[in-house]
């Protein structure tokens, strides 16, 4: 079925589908450096392979660069040296530094207008282009793998003790309940966690739409400061602490390293990336699971307002010829095709860019054979993003995370309280902020 999808998003496209033998000489070679390993590589490998395939004019050339930090900073070292790819993909955490890269990108909005490629931002996901947008709405990047955190819950574990996880862990009160009555019933660990500053801390702060930083999350100016030392940020952050004692929550520590606690039994729920799916479904081998929503304090708040993405984008960069953005530009549409994108969000658990992918999955029968792909969909749209859940913009971010993880980290290990923890976060996270916008402003 997949490749039905990609020659019919050939089709759709506008491309010419045939032999790709004889037409490679002539195809103006665009270069592509991603941070995609593993099986996300070879799908990305595939992707650039069928677009090549599907027509003679141009050449997708993907080459992986290593991690995400590592991609953007060879790229920008690239760039100063005259020798940058096409495109390159980026972090969401990123963003700002590509703003801020003066002279280096080239605005995709202005990439598919010169070619004269139909291109439309209100067709993809609002929550998903707000943060690669500028304030009146033009895509300075186009959207690729785009994730969200979702909750993992061992079935197995919830049916024993007479638990529905599609209504029964809404809220964090109640996830605190359940992993009482797992525990007593024998499950070791009750909940663990990936990513633990993207999901505990920046869409713990959007979910209750409660700002992480001033100026609308960064998105109104460099001059912002970090605001995520609130009440409901502290709350959780001292609950989890004191879980930690019991193992009713236990860390595992930075990106998806955690994830084995969960895969093996040990840990009864697990919060991490949507696009997390494909590797648990793959490693899950003794038990049943299924996804659901994160949950919201009710103490907080009445309901939740939408989570936040991860994941990256595909940057266009300055200095190429006007035959290879005309490839870039052929390429994104082709990419954005719904058929490519069900294909890719299926395949992988990242969210479809577009809402005609979406649609073209339901009307495929996807979501009723794979349900737990749709939970990301939903909670991304749940409500209209506001001005603190539409996404972060704050330069130096990749540091700060790294920041806010170390003093999380003194929390879990019983040395500091979660206030001082992120009182001391947002201390040192401003004082990056502040050498970022020197920076940015020179």
């Amino acid at each position: 079925m997949n490749k039905t999808w990609i020659v019919a998003a050939a089709v759709a496209a506008g491309f010419t589908v045939g032999g790709f033998a004889g037409a490679a000489d002539a195809a103006t070679k665009v270069e592509w450096w991603h941070a995609m390993g593993g099986e996300l590589g070879q799908k990305v490998e595939q992707i650039a392979k069928d677009f090549n395939a599907g027509q003679s004019d141009y050449e997708i050339v993907p080459v992986y660069k290593g991690n995400y930090a590592e991609t953007m900073t060879g790229a920008i070292a690239a760039f100063r040296a005259g020798q940058q790819p096409a495109i390159v993909q980026v972090f969401e955490v990123g963003t700002a530094t590509m703003m801020a890269a003066k002279g280096a990108i080239k605005p995709v909005y202005q990439v598919m207008e010169e070619a004269g490629e139909p291109f439309d931002p209100k067709a993809y996901l609002q929550a998903v282009t707000g943060y690669y947008s500028t304030t009146d709405g033009r895509m300075l990047s186009m959207p690729f793998n785009s994730s969200t955190p979702v909750m993992y819950v061992n079935l197995d574990a919830a049916q024993k003790v007479g638990i529905d996880y599609k209504t029964d862990l809404a809220t964090w009160e109640q996830v605190g309940d359940y992993i009482k009555k797992a525990q007593a019933a024998g499950s070791t660990c009750g909940l663990t966690t990936g990513w633990p500053s993207w999901t505990q801390l920046e869409n713990v702060s959007a979910w209750h739409n409660q700002p992480f930083a001033s100026k609308e999350n960064g998105f109104g100016g460099f001059d912002t400061e970090l605001t995520f030392n609130g009440p409901v940020q502290v709350k959780h952050l001292e609950t989890l602490g004191e879980w930690q004692k019991t193992k009713a929550f236990d860390y595992g520590g930075r990106r998806s390293d955690a994830r084995p606690k969960f895969i093996s039994g040990e840990c009864v729920l697990y919060i991490d990336s949507s696009a997390s799916l494909a590797g648990i479904r793959n490693g899950v081998k003794d038990f049943t699971f299924g996804v659901t929503m994160l949950p919201y304090w009710k103490s907080a708040v009445e309901k939740p307002q939408n989570s936040i993405i991860g994941g990256a984008s595909l940057w266009v960069l300055n200095g190429k010829s006007a035959e290879e953005y005309k490839g870039v530009a052929k390429f994104f549409s082709y990419l954005s095709s719904p058929e490519v994108q069900a294909d890719w969000h299926l395949f992988t658990g990242y969210l479809p860019i577009t809402t005609a992918a979406y649609d073209y999955a339901k009307k495929q029968g996807a979501y009723d054979k794979t349900p737990e792909a749709e939970v990301a969909i939903h909670q991304i749209n749940l409500n209209p993003p506001t001005a603190n859940s539409k996404g972060l913009r704050l330069g130096n971010f990749v540091q700060i995370r790294d920041v806010i993880e170390e003093e999380m980290e003194q929390v879990f290990a019983g040395k500091k309280t979660a206030k001082a923890a992120l009182d001391d976060a947002k201390t040192r996270g401003d004082e990056l902020l502040r050498r970022f916008e020197r920076t940015a402003g020179n």
